[in-house]
This record gives C-alpha cells, structure tokens and sequence, in this order.
C-alpha cells in the first residue's frame, strides 16, 4: 500500500472513530484510532484517542497520547488544550494554565477560543475576576457568538460592580 493510499485509509479509521465516539461508542472509536495510528500516526488520531481514554476517566493514558500528538506535531493546538482540560477535571490548575497558553500559541488550532474560555473558568475559581475577563473577552472576539464566553463575561461585570 502506498503511503498516500495508507493516509487516506488512515484518515478514513479516524472519521469513523470520531462517529463512534459521537454515539457513545467508546470501544469501537478506540479501536478505530488505533487502527489509523497503526496505518499512519498522525497527531489527530493520538488526540483523538486521548480524548476517548479521558471519556473512560483514564487521564493518565489521555494525556500521554496529547503529549504523543505534540510531539508529532507542535503546531497542533488541540493536545495542549486537551491536556489542560484533563488537568482541569482532575482539579490541577495550577498545572493546567501553561497548557492552555501553549493552545493560545499554536499556529494549528480549530477552534481556537477554547484556551481563553478554560483559562477564564480557572480565574473565576481562582477569583482572579480581572484576569478570567479578560480571557472571556478575548474569546469573544475570535468566535463573537460564544454563548459561554458571553454568559460568563455578564456574570464578571455583575460581580465587579
């Protein structure tokens, strides 16, 4: 098989996984991923079955394949916010931030107000108001109709007046 042949096939696996994994199909979306990366390893598919072991709450397994993914491919902003939001669930925030400013950086990164939105949530609970407005109000301005974002940003004026 030929390597576009093997990267077509590839890319095939992780549409299918990502459609698994959309109807709740944990195992089969795995499987899939796997599959793809056994074709060609891809920094996609290594996310994409990170994002599958953190739905089973294996944030270990998750993050080492986005650590995998950003290595294949450091422009991907998708792994670092991925990460970020494994350590988020896992109440590390601390640790979270550097993640989710790398995402921010990534010149590879659809969609890209996500970083700002998570940065915002860990400053509301970190009570840091001023700094989570400022995230909140940058993501408005990449996606304008972000209801979270705008929802959030109301909820900062409010306490800060």
């Amino acid at each position: 098989m030929s390597t576009s042949s093997k990267f077509n096939r590839a890319m095939d696996l992780l549409e299918q996984g990502l459609l698994a994994q959309q109807s709740g199909d944990i195992a089969t979306a795995i499987a899939c991923y796997k599959k793809s990366l056994g074709l060609f390893p891809t920094a996609d598919a290594h996310t994409c079955l990170g994002w599958a072991y953190s739905m089973r709450g294996d944030f270990k397994a998750a993050i080492a394949e986005c650590k995998t993914a950003i290595r294949l491919d450091p422009e991907f902003g998708n792994p670092y916010n991925d990460i970020g939001v494994y350590l988020m669930e896992q109440r590390k925030l601390d640790e979270a931030i550097p993640w989710f400013e790398e995402a921010k950086r990534a010149r590879r990164y659809e969609p890209r107000h996500f970083p700002y939105i998570n940065l915002g949530h860990i400053y509301v609970i970190k009570g840091m108001l001023l700094k989570a407005q400022d995230e909140f109000a940058h993501a408005l301005r990449l996606h304008p109709q972000d209801e979270t974002a705008e929802r959030a940003l109301r909820e900062i004026r409010i306490q800060l007046n």
